[in-house]
């Protein structure tokens, strides 16, 4: 019985290790390792192919991104709310940096097709409301969440 216990135990282990895979970010089109700009795994965005504590970008945690590994609030990059990125820790609508609707980024508030940013479809993010594969800016090769992206676009549009 100890034994058959020990087994689901490490089924069951196995299972929420797999569950965390990894999620690299190429620059436009390409799915080349040469062109890997960051990577997300267990919520930290790295470096590249890195891996390394010393590569993190910034730290996904809840509806928070942190600067590095940190996770104190004064270094709060943004907060995700209800479709909504706010600058650091703040809810208040001054602070709105950007939103994401019906997958396209706005600027700010806005929900203007002249203020779209950018749009994501199929895990391509291309500028403005283009769907020209010259116009992608970077590809996400596995699924993330909505934060883990916001994280992704900050290390993209603000690192590099």
């Amino acid at each position: 019985m100890k034994q058959i216990i020990t087994f689901f135990l490490f089924i069951m282990f196995g299972i929420s290790l797999s569950a965390q895979s990894k999620a690299n970010v190429y620059k436009g089109n390409s799915s080349f390792s040469s062109d890997v700009i960051c990577n997300i795994n267990n919520g930290k965005v790295y470096k590249k192919n890195s891996s390394f504590s010393s590569d993190v970008i910034c730290t996904v945690n809840n509806d928070k991104i942190y600067k590095g590994n940190s996770s104190f609030s004064s270094d709060v990059i943004f907060t995700y709310k209800d479709g909504k990125v706010y600058r650091g820790n703040s809810s208040f609508n001054s602070d709105i940096v950007f939103n994401i609707k019906n997958n396209k980024i706005y600027k700010a508030n806005s929900s203007f097709n002249s203020d779209i940013v950018a749009n994501i479809e199929n895990g391509k993010v291309r500028k403005g409301n283009s769907s020209f594969n010259s116009d992608t800016m970077f590809t996400i090769n596995q699924p993330v969440t909505i934060t883990e992206f916001v994280a992704i676009w900050y290390a993209v549009n603000y690192i590099y």
